[in-house]
């Protein structure tokens, strides 16, 4: 008889936020079961281990309470498996940096781009890509200063924020199909963009981003939900 898993996660192929988590349990090598989640229909196993959010992604990991919010999950992961291709820097400050980065990305830039990705107004359509061209410039900066010189975010390989970012890679694919709009840009963001190729390349990221077709299907969710809702 097998071994049940250990490390369970309730999530949905196609969310950025589940493929955060994905990344980090991928790159430490440990062994996980994906339990998908209808997010139309949601199970009663995520509602009682996300009653707050009532979102993915939840990770289950043997007796202990189930641990919710993606950058929660991420930390917790690093904590419990540090000596397996540890995602946060060791120095003190630059882990604040790119804590602050994070949040900033997940407070701000997502909103924008997911705001931008389901309205119908065109003038707001253009504030939010001046807001999200804006922001990416930022963005720029923090690799620069966070990267010092090397491939990722994390230095020689993949860390904390380039799972944040990257975890939104297929999105960025689907601006730059669906709406002409190159998020990340060459002229604009030349740093970022030869990172976003370098990213695109990584074994890990091929593995874990899903199809465009996926993330096609993710925006017509949304905007069913937003339909139903009448908010974003």
């Amino acid at each position: 008889m097998a071994k049940e898993c250990e490390m369970k996660l309730i999530g949905r192929t196609g969310s950025s936020f589940v493929a955060r988590v994905e990344f980090v349990l991928k790159l430490k090598s440990i062994e996980y079961e994906l339990l998908q989640q209808d997010l139309e229909n949601k199970t009663e196993l995520l509602l009682k281990t996300n009653p707050i959010f009532k979102r993915v992604p939840v990770l289950l990991h043997a007796n202990e309470p189930p641990i919710v919010e993606s950058l929660t999950i991420m930390e917790y992961l690093d904590e419990i498996q540090p000596d397996v291709h540890a995602i946060l820097p060791s120095n003190p400050s630059e882990r604040a940096q790119c804590r602050v980065v994070a949040y900033t990305f997940d407070t701000l830039y997502y909103p924008w781009m997911k705001e931008y990705m389901l309205i119908e107004d065109e003038k707001r359509k253009e504030e939010l890509k001046t807001m999200v061209i804006q922001g990416m410039g930022m963005l720029e900066f923090a690799f620069v200063m966070l990267s010092k010189g090397k491939a990722f975010f994390g230095g020689d390989d993949i860390g904390y924020l380039d799972i944040v970012v990257g975890s939104f890679l297929g999105w960025f694919k689907l601006f730059r199909i669906f709406f002409d709009f190159d998020v990340i840009e060459e002229t604009r963001t030349p740093r970022l963009s030869q990172w976003e190729k370098t990213m695109w390349s990584h074994e890990v990221t091929m593995s874990t981003i899903a199809s465009h077709e996926i993330h096609v299907k993710w925006r017509e969710m949304l905007l069913n939900r937003l339909k139903v809702c009448g908010t974003i």
